[in-house]
């Protein structure tokens, strides 16, 4: 065995000496650079991306979580003071079934599910009560936590006592509720009042004005508060601005990011809204034939009147103004009214229909009156604002100017266009080294891989490929020469003092034979002949 790992070991030992300093020094460089990338490799590859399974948990049920996937040999960490606990993604959607069917999370609490549960079970009209308080309250609480903003709901609730007279008023309920709500969510006016209502019809005989709302920073929600709706107006009209803002920012800066580089350019976007909102309704009649102001004739009359004999004048009478067209012709000698004459009377009319429009019109409820865009542009060569071509300059300002062009409501500028020098005040380029870099850049910077590390790595791993290859090939090439000098045949040398074979030579030599041969045998052999001697 010692001889096995001898000649195993001996040619990489040999092989070893003949290095040098620099190609030892440069082969263990190499073998411990692959050593640590199969190592991050490995862990990179291999460890477990932790989601959060429950949030908002309590502290017991957070532990009796802890201890159910401990005994299931599931990996989990705790977070967020003892509220979140995080288990590998892939497990996510399993565990939760499992944990499921297991009642777990427990909270402790009861609903009204315990009396189907418990129905066998005797109790005194005392401790039912307690127990049908208790699940009036859990139930409420979960109305409340399945609205939006709220993560967590305490409620207590004071159920008037019952009379044992007739005659006597029932008292009424009261309800305090402290609300566990998300950070910088803010409640509406119909949210308010809705949380209000909720809680009013759930429980019997509990007016609003005995409801008390608080969250966990002991801020009161009041029902009948003036400011809420102002607030809320204010707060709605803030968040569309906001997103206006953004979704113009993001368009930009995804453009030219594209064209210049995600961490060379900077986009600040301010919008100017105008929120008011008009309803409106218009009665318009429009003629049908509008180059001749005509309209569609429904119905037509025409009358035509003639008359020729004595007292022409008297027979044609007062001529009269009818509506249509009145066409009349009247003929008759001069005198007091008497003599031959005659007339003529033609009446024409025509009934015309009209376009009748009716619009009822409601704007928008709010309209981009102005807009602001301002972009800084790191050049490719940071110290050279040079290195930016005045015509990129120019294509950045196009885009620019498009997007206001396009953004701005034309009712704001009078249904003009809007000119080029008014479209460059909105549009700032600058043009400059970025000495700081914001935090979502910063980030960015740091969790990508510059190229230059896996240009390095791939240099490295060749070199130690390479390496490899020469390593094995000296060995083999040692190995053959090895083999060659066992083989060669050894020169023959003819013998001087050759002897003249006699009996005892040849006897000797069989003895020498059996002896290497077949040792038992010679030494019964040897046994013989002393026994004889």
């Amino acid at each position: 065995m010692k001889e096995n790992l001898n000649k195993m070991f001996n040619p990489l030992k040999e092989y070893w000496g003949s290095r040098s300093k620099k190609q030892k020094t440069f082969t263990i460089s190499g073998l411990l650079l692959l050593l640590l990338l199969v190592i991050f490799t490995t862990y990179f590859f291999t460890r477990d991306n932790l989601v959060p399974l429950y949030s908002n948990l309590q502290p017991s049920e957070t532990g009796a979580i802890k201890e159910n996937l401990d005994s299931k040999g599931i990996t989990s960490v705790i977070s967020d003071g003892g509220t979140t606990i995080s288990v590998p993604e892939d497990s996510v959607d399993t565990l939760k079934v499992q944990l499921a069917s297991e009642g777990i999370p427990e909270s402790g609490s009861i609903d009204y599910s315990f009396f189907s549960e418990n129905a066998s079970f005797g109790m005194t009209d005392n401790e039912f009560d307690v127990l049908k308080l208790d699940a009036l309250q859990t139930e409420i609480s979960n109305l409340i936590k399945g609205i939006d903003g709220i993560n967590e709901a305490d409620v207590v609730i004071t159920l008037p006592e019952e009379s044992v007279f007739v005659s006597d008023q029932g008292g009424e309920a009261t309800a305090s509720i402290v609300l566990n709500t998300k950070a910088g969510y803010n409640f509406s006016e119909n949210q308010i009042k809705g949380l209000y209502t909720l809680v009013s019809k759930s429980v019997p005989n509990l007016p609003t004005d005995n409801i008390v709302i608080t969250n966990q920073n002991f801020e009161y929600f009041d029902l009948n508060s003036s400011n809420n709706s102002a607030t809320d107006t204010f707060t709605s009209q803030n968040n569309v601005k906001k997103q206006i803002e953004r979704d113009i920012q993001r368009q930009v800066q995804t453009m030219l990011g594209t064209l210049m580089g995600q961490d060379k350019v900077v986009v600040s976007v301010t919008a100017d809204i105008d929120f008011t909102q008009e309803n409106r309704e218009e009665n318009l009649v429009t003629p049908v034939d509008e180059e001749n102001m005509a309209g569609i004739a429904v119905s037509a009359q025409n009358i035509t009147e003639t008359y020729a004999g004595e007292n022409a004048a008297d027979a044609a009478g007062v001529v009269q103004a009818e509506e249509g067209t009145d066409t009349t012709t009247y003929n008759a000698e001069t005198g007091a009214g008497t003599g031959n004459g005659d007339y003529e009377k033609t009446e024409s009319t025509v009934n015309s229909e009209v376009n009748r429009i009716k619009k009822q019109i409601v704007e928008s409820p709010y309209k981009v009156r102005d807009l602001g865009i301002q972009v800084m542009v790191e050049p490719p060569t940071a110290d050279d604002p040079t290195s930016l071509s005045q015509e990129s300059i120019d294509d950045i300002q196009n885009i620019l100017s498009t997007i206001v062009r396009t953004s701005i409501d034309k009712t704001s500028t009078d249904g003009e266009e809007l000119t080029e020098d008014q479209i460059n005040n909105k549009i700032a380029v600058s043009v400059q080294k970025f000495n700081g870099k914001s935090a979502t850049q910063q980030a960015a910077a740091t969790t990508s891989i510059p190229w230059w590390v896996y240009a390095v790595g791939g240099v490295l791993l060749a070199v130690i490929i390479l390496l490899i290859f020469l390593f094995m090939r000296a060995r083999k090439k040692k190995q053959a020469e090895e083999v060659e000098e066992i083989i060669q045949p050894v020169p023959s040398v003819a013998d001087v003092n050759t002897e003249q074979e006699t009996e005892g030579t040849i006897r000797k030599k069989q003895l020498e034979k059996m002896a290497k041969e077949k040792p038992e045998e010679f030494a019964k052999l040897l046994r013989t002949w002393i026994t004889e001697d």
